[in-house]
């Protein structure tokens, strides 16, 4: 399993193979056996596979060609509209439509994503987050019938992987990882913590293509910029509380 965590890479050209569907289904029960808060699995798992949902699905997510490739497109979702029946046919009234439960139930979707991704990988598939369902929820909401108290929180490709690339830099594991207390950054720890990524020959390119002074540059003024950012926080907000979430704040 270590090892097939350790060459994680991100798919993004599939072959056109089915997944069988016992394999589907292993990966969907690795997905439910994840931690979440108190057993009250407040997620769903969208699994889609038709054609012409993938294509509207497709549409959603910026047009990219791994989601027509891909065999199966699973949408995570935080789903309090389940569990909120449950208590409601129980004689008892459910109070989880707040930022709280939000929250937790993103963490309960995002830990189940993890899991069917692992999974898919010892199974030597390929995967491929998709961080564009934040951005486009709300269509994602139209096209799947996601009711209220349901919002998607990841989308995850999986299929039969069509290329082996080569596995991403990481920062070294004392950039993340603190022992005992948080230990904040000098100057001198970043400059020695992205040292390496800095002088890769691939952030050399893409600085060159750029056109800018640095990696940081690149994220700031070309991949996320503020002004999106603060475009799709407004739109998110909005889903939210169409989605019968923070109505109270």
């Amino acid at each position: 399993m270590l090892e097939t965590i350790f060459n994680h890479r991100s798919i993004r050209k599939y072959k056109n193979e089915t997944i069988d569907d016992e394999i589907l289904n292993n990966i969907l029960k690795a997905a439910i056996r994840g931690s979440n808060t108190g057993n009250m699995q407040m997620y769903s798992i969208i699994v889609s596979r038709d054609e012409t949902l993938k294509k509207q699905l497709w549409e959603s997510h910026f047009k990219q060609d791994m989601v027509n490739q891909a065999s199966v497109i699973l949408t995570f979702c935080a789903d309090i509209n389940r569990f909120n029946k449950w208590c409601e046919q129980s004689n008892t009234k459910p109070s989880y439509d707040n930022f709280l439960w939000l929250y937790n139930a993103t963490i309960d979707a995002t830990i189940a994503a993890q899991n069917a991704t692992i999974a898919a990988e010892e199974y030597k598939l390929g995967i491929c987050y998709l961080g564009t369902t934040t951005y486009m929820a709300s269509k994602i909401i139209s096209i799947l019938d996601l009711p209220k108290g349901v919002i998607p929180v990841t989308t995850v490709v999986v299929g039969v992987p069509d290329q082996t690339p080569e596995l991403t830099d990481r920062l070294p594991i004392e950039a993340v990882v603190h022992y005992e207390k948080y230990k904040n950054y000098t100057k001198e720890d970043i400059k020695k913590l992205h040292q390496e990524k800095e002088n890769l020959e691939f952030t050399k390119k893409l600085i060159e293509e750029n056109k800018t002074e640095n990696l940081a540059q690149i994220f700031t003024e070309k991949r996320y910029v503020k002004k999106d950012n603060l475009f799709f926080s407004q739109e998110f907000l909005k889903v939210l509380k169409e989605q019968g979430f923070m109505n109270n704040y």
